[in-house]
């Protein structure tokens, strides 16, 4: 891998959570640092800064044997869209407040792309799209306290969302509830935002429970 601006350690970090929050490291797998250097290249020293960092995060537990994978659980991935319903429509109401034309345009191209991508059945460019639309959200509410409780959430639960989004009625669907809010910020009515927001995330979290236990792995 290539290391460019941050320290290595804060590289190594990212591409491990990234690797454990997308499902390439399994729940219950366990790891090791001298396979994690061998894989990444780099020596022992960021790999272990970034494995505190990850038990930290509640990502991985030493089981006193050997270095277990957590990543997010279902009962995580429950309790983190409880959260996300109870608090997504406060920031696209504030969004409603304080978007400006270039921010409005960033949400318009975002569900442009989902539709062209959902035309071609692409999961993986449907799942980038999906967390741009909401990082947008967030970073335009005007509250970091609420861009720093849901950019996190959002990113935690990507394994689920690709599961979701591999499934072309669930993806379709998805866009189209984009779509709609979108709609009910421009027209900038908060109350339908807010609602509608809820429900895309109560559909997404009804959807992935439906799918079986075998996403749970």
């Amino acid at each position: 891998m290539e290391y460019k601006t941050v320290s290595l350690a804060d590289q190594v970090f990212e591409r491990l959570e990234a690797d454990i929050l997308s499902g390439k490291y399994r729940r219950g797998e366990t790891i090791t640092e001298m396979q994690l250097c061998s894989e990444l290249g780099v020596s022992r020293t960021p790999v272990r800064e970034a494995l505190r960092r990850l038990y930290q995060e509640h990502l991985i537990e030493d089981n006193g044997k050997a270095t277990v994978v957590l990543g997010i659980s279902q009962q995580d991935f429950q309790d983190m869209c409880a959260i996300r319903i109870r608090i997504e429509g406060l920031a696209v109401r504030g969004f409603i407040e304080r978007c400006t034309p270039e921010a409005l345009q960033e949400l318009r191209e975002a569900i442009d792309f989902q539709q062209f991508y959902l035309s071609k059945s692409d999961a993986d460019h449907l799942k980038s799209l999906d967390g741009r639309f909401h990082d947008i959200i967030y970073d335009h509410c005007g509250s970091q306290v609420l861009r720093d409780t849901l950019e996190p959430l959002h990113n935690k639960v990507q394994k689920y969302r690709m599961a979701s989004l591999s499934q072309r009625d669930r993806a379709a669907q998805s866009v189209a509830e984009h779509e709609a809010i979108y709609r009910a910020i421009v027209q900038r009515d908060a109350d339908l935002a807010d609602r509608l927001l809820t429900e895309h995330v109560k559909n997404a979290l009804e959807n992935i429970v439906r799918k079986g236990t075998d996403v749970w792995a």
